[in-house]
């Protein structure tokens, strides 16, 4: 006969008699019970055991986990129910444990997925919107030669945009024109360094306005 007072206690926090799936010790204490328990926690894992009657011979494990759950339900302490109750409390905290590392390695393994997937991501390319200022010599510069120049300037990540001529003064115009540039690969300071190569026409350049886009 079970011991359905102490199996009441031990399914309130377990599914199984042991461990963490149907086993010999279920079927042992399956076996001891004449007919259906009206407590809730074991009436739940009786209907749930029941389920695998075709399959018991066929479930692994131990009986001897059952054990500790068989005899009669009002036999008075003694020191073997002790030392069982003892286990109890050994295999609640084991079980604890158990649960807490898995736990702990279900987490892991989502965040090694999420890391997984979000370095498997295309990063967003960052790019920035430049507006240069080209200023020639002096008035008698050819400014068309002068852009032409400045836009045979070819490099990965670089594309020319509009441009127009601004006045400063003294029949004197400068080249304003527009840029687009991927910070990582193109660099400004290099970009103006190839522009000044331009000696001719060139006197300097300046980053007049820049933008994140």
């Amino acid at each position: 006969m079970a011991n359905l007072a102490k199996l009441e206690q031990h399914l309130a926090t377990r599914s199984y008699v042991e461990g963490y799936t149907p086993s010999q010790a279920d079927v042992v204490v399956f076996k001891a019970i004449s007919s259906a328990p009206s407590t809730p926690h074991v009436a739940r894992w009786y209907t749930h055991i029941k389920s695998y009657t075709s399959e018991f011979s066929s479930l692994p494990g131990s009986s001897t986990g059952g054990n500790a759950f068989l005899g009669a339900s009002d036999a008075p302490a003694a020191a073997p129910a002790a030392a069982a109750e003892d286990d109890d409390e050994i295999d609640l905290f084991g079980s604890d444990e158990e649960e807490d590392a898995e736990a702990e390695r279900i987490k892991a393994e989502r965040v090694a997925e999420y890391s997984k997937k979000k370095a498997g991501k295309p990063k967003p390319v960052a790019k920035s919107v430049v507006t240069l200022d080209v200023k020639p010599w002096d008035d008698e510069t050819d400014m068309e030669a002068l852009e032409k120049s400045v836009r045979s300037i070819e490099q990965d990540g670089l594309v020319w945009g509009l441009s127009k001529l601004v006045a400063i003064g003294y029949g004197i115009r400068k080249l304003q024109i527009n840029l687009v540039v991927e910070d990582e690969k193109v660099s400004l300071d290099e970009l103006q360094e190839k522009i000044a190569e331009f000696e001719d026409y060139v006197q300097s350049s300046d980053v007049a306005a820049m933008q994140k886009l």
